[in-house]
C-alpha cells in the first residue's frame, strides 16, 4: 500500500473517532457512559456528543462525581490506564451499581491509551477484573488545531519535573512512533534536554522493537524507512527554559489562559460578559455536567479554535492591537448590514439574505469576544498588573534583582494572588542563578506570614521542582554563570543566552512584528529561539552579530545542518544536546521516493515534553509564516502550560490549624 502523502493532523482525529466509536458499537443496545473528567474535554475535540447518542450511548456521567445510575445494562467505563487511581474508582462504582441494581450489568471498560499490569491489578484485588471486559482504546495525540497536537496530560509537568515520573516521555515518544509507522522515520532527530534526549531514545528503542518483532507486519518494517514528507523531529525538553511561561503572556489567547483558563481549547465565562449562549452541538464534557450538575448555571463555555474565524484572526496577536482589530470589524459588519438599504434589485436581495446567517454569526463572535477583550482590559489597567509586569520585565532584561526587592515586597503587602508572587520569586531565581541566602529567608518569612505556614510545603515544592533555589543550595552551585564555561550544561544560563540569542529586543512593532519577541512586547522565549537556531540560522545570525533585523527567512538548509553555528550558545542551556540522522535500507529509502513523489513542502515536527504555552505556540506560528514556502511546522506537547499552572502544581491547597479553629469556634 502506498504511504501518505503529506502529514494531516485531521488523519488523527478521524482514526481516533473510528477507533473510539467501533469500541462502542460492539458493546450492543443502550449504554451509560462513565468519563474521567480529564478525559471528557480531549474526547469533545474528537466527537460530539450528539454523535455518541448515535451510537447508543443514554447518559452522560463523570466518574469522580461516583453518581453513574442503573438505568442502563450495560455501563461502559473511559479512563486512562496509566492512573491507579481511576482504576480504584472504577471498581467502586462498579461495586456500587452491582449492590443497587435489580438487575445484572454489563461492565465495559475502554482505557486510553492502554491498559497496565497496574490497573488490572488493582481491579483484580477488588474482586471485579471477572466482571468487565477490557478494550485498549489507543489515543495518544488530541488535535487541538490543524497546527497543535496534545497528548492533554494535565499532569505532565507534575510527574515529570516533581513526581519524577517518567510516564510522560514513553507516551509521547509513543505517540510520536505512530506518526513514524504511517509517514515514516524522521530524517533528523534534534533536541535540546535530559528529557528530550530520552525520548528519541525511546524512539531508537521502539523501532529496533519493532523491526525484531516477531509478529511485525512486513508493511510496518517496509514503512520504518526515511520519510520524504517530513524534514526532521525538534525536540525540546521545558526544563531548559522555565522562565518563558513563568511570564505573563500577552498575546490575545494568552491573555484569556491567563485570565480565565483555557481548558481544551475552551474556557468558561460568566454570561453577563459575554452574553447567553445561541442553541449550539453539545460537546461530550458539556453533556457529562449538565448531567452531574447545574451549579455552575451563569458560567458559559466558549468555543476557542480555528472554526471561529475571528478568533482565528485574534488569537496570535500582541493584545495591545486587538481593540482596533475589534473596532474595524464593528465598522466594516455596521457597513455590511447598511448595504441592504441599498438594494434595488431582487437579485441584490437574494445575495443580501444568503449572507445574512454569515453576518449574524459573526456579529455573535464580535459580541463574544468584545466582552472578552473588555474584562481582560480591566485587569491589565489595574496597578497590581502594571507592577507585576514591569517586575518581570526588568528581571527579565537583565536588571539587578535587588532592584526588584521592594516592588515584591510591596506586591505581598497588598495581598497580591500568591501565584503571581511565587511566579516573580520563581523569574529571579531561575534567570540569576538561586536567590541570596539573605534575601530567600526574608521572602520565605513574607510568604509564610502574607499567605500562611502551610506554604512551607509549596516553597518545598518549588524548590523541588528547581524553580526557586537559595544560593546556598548545592542545587543552585550547578547554574553557570558568566565565565564559568566548564559547568556548561548543567543549567541554564540566561546571563549568556540573554547576549548570544538577542532574548532581550528593545523596539517591538506590535502591528507588524518583525520578530518572536512581541509574544511577550520585547523578550524573546528562549525556547523558540532554539527552534530558530535550527530553522532560522541566517535570521538569527543577523540579528545576533548586529546586523540589524531583516526578514526572519533562514537558508533553506536549516534543520539539515542541525544545531551548527550555535553549538556554542546551546551549550550553556540546560540538559543534553543531540543531533541524529535516521537511515534506512536503500531498497526501502528508494521504494518510498517511487511511491510518494517529491517537490512538496516538508514537514518539521516541534515537539515539547513538559508543555508548551500559547504564547510559544503564537511565536513558533509565527516563524510558520515566514518558513511557509519551504515547509509546514506541526507542533506536539505532553500538554499546553502557564504560569499559574505550574504554581498550582506547587501551591499546599490544605491549611494548618482551620478544623481546631473551627472546633473552639463551636
Amino acid at each position: 500500500m502506498a504511504p501518505h502523502v503529506g502529514f494531516d493532523t485531521e488523519q488523527i482525529r478521524e482514526k481516533a473517532k473510528k477507533d473510539l466509536l467501533y469500541l462502542l458499537e460492539g458493546v450492543r443496545g443502550k449504554k451509560n457512559l462513565v468519563i474521567e473528567q480529564s478525559l471528557a474535554g480531549p474526547l469533545g475535540i474528537i466527537v460530539k456528543a450528539s454523535t455518541l447518542r448515535d451510537y447508543g450511548v443514554d447518559s452522560f456521567f463523570f466518574l469522580e462525581n461516583k453518581n453513574a445510575d442503573t438505568s442502563q445494562r450495560n455501563v461502559v467505563f473511559i479512563a486512562r490506564g496509566e492512573c491507579g487511581r481511576q482504576a480504584k474508582a472504577i471498581a467502586e462504582q462498579m461495586k456500587r451499581l452491582q449492590r443497587e441494581s435489580h438487575t445484572g450489568h454489563d461492565f465495559h471498560i475502554f482505557w486510553v491509551p492502554r491498559r497496565t499490569k497496574v490497573s488490572e491489578k488493582l481491579l483484580e484485588e477488588a474482586g471485579v477484573l471477572g466482571d468487565a471486559t477490557i478494550w485498549d482504546l489507543p489515543i495518544y495525540f488530541f488535535p487541538l488545531e490543524r497546527d497543535v497536537l496534545s497528548l492533554e496530560l494535565d499532569d505532565s509537568f507534575q510527574d515529570l519535573y516533581l513526581a519524577k515520573d517518567p510516564t510522560p516521555t514513553f507516551l509521547l515518544a509513543r505517540a510520536l512512533m505512530g506518526i513514524q509507522q504511517k509517514h515514516g522515520l524522521f530524517p533528523r532527530m534534534i533536541g535540546k534536554g535530559d528529557h528530550a534526549k530520552r525520548v528519541s531514545e525511546l524512539l531508537v528503542r521502539m523501532r529496533q522493537e519493532l523491526l525484531a518483532g516477531e509478529n511485525a507486519q512486513e508493511a510496518d518494517k517496509v514503512g520504518l524507512s526515511p520519510s520524504t514528507t517530513s524534514e526532521s523531529v525538534i525536540i525540546i525538553d521545558r526544563e531548559i527554559d522555565f522562565v518563558t511561561p513563568l511570564l505573563t503572556q500577552l498575546t490575545y489567547e494568552g491573555l484569556i489562559d491567563e485570565v480565565f483558563g483555557i481548558q481544551n481549547n475552551q474556557t468558561d465565562v460568566d454570561s453577563t460578559i459575554v452574553g447567553a449562549p445561541p442553541g449550539a452541538v453539545q460537546s461530550t464534557a458539556a453533556a457529562a455536567a449538565a448531567t452531574s450538575t447545574n451549579a455552575q448555571s451563569r458560567k458559559r463555555k466558549v468555543q476557542l479554535d480555528s472554526s471561529d474565524k475571528m478568533f482565528d484572526q485574534l488569537r496570535d496577536t500582541n493584545f495591545a492591537i486587538v481593540g482596533g482589530l475589534l473596532n474595524k470589524v464593528a465598522r466594516r459588519l455596521r457597513n455590511d448590514y447598511e448595504s441592504r438599504h441599498n438594494t434595488k434589485t431582487t437579485a441584490e436581495l437574494k445575495d443580501f439574505v444568503q449572507k445574512l446567517p454569515g453576518y449574524q454569526a459573526e456579529q455573535q463572535s464580535l459580541k463574544v469576544h468584545t466582552g472578552l477583550a473588555e474584562e481582560i482590559m480591566k485587569y491589565t489597567r489595574t496597578e497590581q498588573f502594571t507592577k507585576l509586569l514591569e517586575v518581570q520585565q526588568n528581571l527579565a532584561a537583565g536588571a539587578d534583582p535587588s532592584t526588584q526587592f521592594d516592588a515584591i515586597e510591596e506586591l505581598v503587602a497588598r495581598d497580591a494572588p500568591l501565584p503571581q508572587v511565587l511566579r516573580l520569586l520563581c523569574i529571579y531565581s531561575c534567570i540569576s542563578g538561586g536567590i541570596k541566602t539573605k534575601e530567600f529567608d526574608l521572602f520565605k518569612r513574607l510568604i509564610l506570614q502574607g499567605y500562611g505556614h502551610q506554604h512551607l510545603l509549596t516553597l518545598q515544592n518549588l524548590e523541588r521542582l528547581q524553580l526557586i533555589l537559595s544560593r546556598s543550595s548545592p542545587l543552585a552551585s550547578m547554574i553557570p554563570m558568566t565565565g564559568s564555561a566548564n559547568t556548561t550544561g548543567t543549567k541554564t544560563n540566561y546571563t549568556y543566552l540573554r547576549k548570544q540569542l538577542r532574548l532581550i529586543v528593545d523596539e517591538v512593532n506590535e502591528h507588524d512584528p518583525n520578530d518572536i519577541a512581541y509574544v511577550y512586547s520585547g523578550y524573546a522565549p528562549l525556547s523558540i529561539r532554539l527552534v530558530q537556531c535550527i530553522l532560522q540560522k541566517q535570521y538569527l545570525l543577523s540579528i545576533t552579530r548586529g546586523n540589524g533585523v531583516t526578514s526572519p527567512a533562514g537558508g533553506a538548509a536549516g534543520a539539515g545542518q542541525g544545531w551548527k553555528g550555535f553549538d556554542d550558545a546551546v551549550k550553556h542551556a540546560r540538559g543534553q544536546t543531540f543531533d541524529e540522522v535516521q537511515k534506512g535500507e536503500d531498497k526501502a529509502v528508494k521504494a518510498r521516493a517511487l511511491l510518494s513523489g517529491g517537490g512538496d513542502k516538508k514537514t518539521v515536527f516541534v515537539v515539547f515534553v513538559g508543555g508548551i504555552s500559547f504564547s510559544e505556540i503564537a511565536a513558533l506560528r509565527f516563524i510558520a509564516r515566514k518558513e511557509e514556502g519551504r515547509r509546514n511546522i506541526v507542533i506536539c506537547t505532553t500538554s499546553i502550560i502557564s504560569g499559574n499552572k505550574m504554581m498550582e502544581v506547587a501551591i499546599e491547597k490544605g491549611a494548618f490549624g482551620r478544623e481546631t479553629g473551627q472546633a473552639a469556634t463551636a
